[in-house]
């Protein structure tokens, strides 16, 4: 049996059905559930990637885009994004994975497929090869679509100190007045990550900036100011 084919009959083994529509509705998702919950996911998950491992990077780089493009419910796609970022395939986290995150990232165009991308796919490559990274996380905060921008706002969000402060100001910028909510959250999310290890740089910043209200409480949540 194939992963795909295993992959999908794990999940509708692990499938409550009468959750499906409940769980969709959250997530406000037009592509169907299933009805798995994340903790039995991950179980299902676990069990079909140790029994079909991939060889080479090529092989697993086409696993997930098949389970990505193939996906008629999203637990599949989330599928995808977990087999992306499994322990077995972390020496194939190079430059050649950029162009399989980005389709994933503008075709999933919603938080809960982008941000675990964001932040640990994306995140891991820009502290892997910080030098073409940022040069293209700053080309992504300039771009017209909103989830490329989010993933360069959040790509350091699990950097703490060695976050590159003049990288994440240079990706909050080209979003300042954007009147987004998912921009706007992103800015927030990303300052206040930043403040847990810099909250007087925060505090600065935010102060001296023009940011939303919503950006504005997001980053200052944790923080003892008005």
């Amino acid at each position: 049996m194939s992963l795909g084919k295993a992959v999908r009959l794990a999940l509708q083994e692990a499938a409550e059905p009468e959750k499906a529509e409940t769980m969709r509705a959250y997530m406000k998702s037009d592509m169907p559930f299933l009805g798995v919950q994340a903790v039995p996911r991950r179980a299902a998950l676990r069990r079909v990637f140790s029994g079909h491992r991939l060889e080479t990077a090529p092989e697993w780089r086409r696993a997930v885009l098949a389970l990505w493009r193939e996906a008629e419910y999203r637990e599949e796609r989330y599928a995808a994004i977990e087999l992306s970022g499994h322990h077995y395939y972390r020496e194939f986290q190079t430059l050649y994975t950029v162009p399989m995150y980005e389709e994933m990232i503008v075709t999933g165009a919603w938080w809960d497929l982008v941000d675990e991308l964001a932040t640990h796919r994306m995140g891991g490559l820009l502290a892997a090869f910080p030098d073409t990274m940022r040069s293209m996380m700053l080309e992504w905060a300039h771009d017209a679509d909103l989830w490329k921008r989010r993933t360069a706002i959040l790509c350091q969000n699990r950097f703490k100190r060695r976050t590159d402060t003049a990288l994440l100001y240079a990706c909050i910028e080209p979003s300042l007045s954007d009147n987004d909510f998912f921009a706007r959250k992103a800015i927030g999310w990303a300052l206040r990550e930043y403040a847990k290890t810099n909250p007087n740089e925060v505090i600065r910043y935010v102060r001296a900036k023009g940011i939303s209200g919503l950006s504005r409480r997001e980053a200052l949540k944790n923080l003892p100011v008005t």
